[in-house]
């Protein structure tokens, strides 16, 4: 497991610990009705720590009207201009994510860096791909992984130099393989916090997908203490992918569906109860496994660990409980009766 220094971000800290799901704010940052609702809508649906673009003064009224709304932590999302990163904290913001290379001489990071002291507010180093400076892609010739990371360890120099280690740093492209192996490498450089992502990842099915492995693969080798799942669709979206991609390894709380892939043998409509089982059961806190099989041939002894489960039959559907069979209903009421079996669990 990878050592990783403590960073505060409003009440967490992310130290390697627990891994916390962010989401970002889509709704215009003209728009402090729409995007207080949306903040909320996130933290409901469970996201940890959410992020707003902050493009001018203007939106900096966005964070007292997001905060007085919500208890999960702020971002402000800032790029170039210094000034709007000094107001964005004097107005309560819980991080800022910059780059301090782009906003200008040393006196503006400065600036920054003694307003983020003063308001114990750490800066999140965000490097992208897309965006990465010319020297260094003129010395690699591409935005590779060690192009990602010299970028972002150059950024945090720059802090250090101004006497400030209260970082998190994410190093995000839209290619997966660039990604994982960025992250790898950047992990054996510093302890720093990481924020994982893959940015532009596209819409929900292939975003997931993308998303799905190069995450997974990261927090699989123990590395990163927040993600992202960046979708182009609605951000809650981006948090129920991101529950999934915990609970796929093992890291995240909930329910947990099981499910065969059907056969010959399956004689009801298991792809429409799988699906409405994960729809009925995705709010529930419960930290159980739950399995939606096909047949009681080998349904129960394949998904033998599930805590509860349902196998079908010819019309008909067998519940189980770790393992033994309980009972046997009509296939019309095999959703109920999970259901009501899950509720007295």
């Amino acid at each position: 497991m990878r050592k990783c220094r403590p960073v505060k971000v409003g009440g967490l800290v992310l130290d390697g610990g627990r891994i916390y799901i962010q989401s970002m704010l889509n709704v215009p940052s003209t728009d402090i009705e729409g995007s207080v609702k949306q903040a909320v809508a996130l933290e409901k649906a469970g996201c940890e720590i959410v992020r707003a673009a902050i493009p001018d003064m203007a939106a900096v009224a966005l964070i007292p009207a997001i905060k007085e709304k919500i208890s999960i932590p702020l971002v402000a999302d800032i790029h170039f201009d210094y000034r709007l990163a000094v107001a964005a904290a004097q107005a309560g913001i819980d991080k800022i994510r910059i780059n301090p290379g782009n906003i200008g001489s040393r006196d503006k990071v400065q600036a920054v860096v003694d307003e983020c002291k003063k308001h114990n507010i750490p800066i999140r180093i965000g490097v992208n791909g897309g965006s990465l400076e010319k020297d260094i892609l003129a010395k690699y010739g591409h935005p590779c992984a060690e192009a990602l990371v010299e970028s972002a360890l150059g950024h945090v120099r720059i802090l250090e130099e101004c006497d400030f280690e209260d970082i998190v740093i994410s190093l995000k492209s839209s290619n997966v393989p660039t990604m994982i192996a960025a992250y790898r490498l950047l992990s054996e450089k510093c302890d720093y916090p990481l924020h994982l992502g893959v940015t532009e990842a596209g819409t929900e099915r292939m975003g997931l997908i993308k998303s799905a492995v190069g995450i997974g693969s990261l927090l699989c080798d123990g590395i990163g203490e927040t993600i992202r799942v960046s979708l182009t669709d609605d951000p809650i979206k981006e948090i129920y992918a991101a529950k999934d991609i915990l609970k796929a390894i093992g890291k995240g709380e909930g329910v947990k569906i099981v499910s065969c892939p059907t056969c010959g043998r399956t004689r009801i409509d298991l792809v429409s109860l799988a699906k409405q089982v994960e729809q009925a059961t995705k709010d529930i806190d419960k930290n159980i496994t739950v399995a939606v099989m096909g047949c009681v041939v080998n349904g129960i002894g394949e998904a033998g660990e599930a805590d509860i489960g349902i196998a079908g039959g010819d019309g008909c559907a067998v519940l189980f409980k770790n393992g033994q069979k309980l009972y046997k209903v009509d296939e019309s009421k095999a959703l109920d009766a999970l259901l009501g079996e899950i509720e007295k669990m």
